[in-house]
């Protein structure tokens, strides 16, 4: 009886370590944009953000597939193209989702859909945020009405005073497309503020 007894003891004290061991693990893992589902943490989005576990970098996040904000004024010789092609890669035209940084550029940020307007190089486009809040302010947005990008079939607006440089490797899947009439009416805004072709 009393080995009986201390099989089950060690095997307590066993299940216990394991235990400890496994919450200081979890404990003093990075933590970093941790979201529920469909929580907001900056302004509006077109949709759910997606759920990203403790300590997971979201693709697009981190290294060279980072989604990069740009100064779109600095940007020369971008050329507007409508072109989507449901092929699995970024095409004008297109709702893609990427991890877009804050304008904070604190280390934060959140899944969103952008429109994207051209491309960059090979490997990356050019893109301008979507969002479904509309508000007043210095910020110009355009209304592009709603799409299979929002699941929640919201109005949604284009946001042309910010840009971001997209890889396609930070683009985690196509949305939607936007209607050619509604793309143009953002192409010719962009194009009377940067001089853009």
């Amino acid at each position: 009886m009393a080995s009986h007894d201390s099989f089950w003891t060690r095997l307590l004290r066993i299940a216990g370590a394991l235990l400890a061991a496994l919450v200081a693990k979890n404990a003093s893992g990075p933590r970093r944009h941790t979201r529920a589902a469909g929580s907001s943490s900056s302004g509006g989005d077109s949709g759910p953000e997606r759920t990203q576990g403790v300590g997971e970098a979201l693709p697009g996040e981190d290294g060279p597939t980072q989604t990069r904000e740009l100064d779109p004024r600095s940007i020369r010789n971008l050329q507007i193209v409508y072109g989507p092609v449901r092929n699995g890669l970024p095409d004008g035209g297109e709702v893609i989702w990427t991890w877009v940084p804050y304008e904070e550029a604190d280390g934060r940020g959140k899944d969103r859909p952008v429109l994207v307007i051209g491309r960059q190089n090979d490997d990356r486009v050019y893109a301008v945020k979507m969002t479904s809040k509309s508000h007043s302010g210095p910020t110009e947005l355009i209304p592009v009405g709603s799409g299979a990008w929002d699941s929640q079939g919201r109005p949604s607006y284009v946001d042309v005073d910010q840009l971001y440089s997209v890889h396609r490797d930070g683009a985690r899947r196509e949305a939607s497309e936007l209607a050619r009439n509604r793309f143009d009416t953002v192409a010719n805004k962009l194009r009377s503020l940067y001089g853009w072709r």
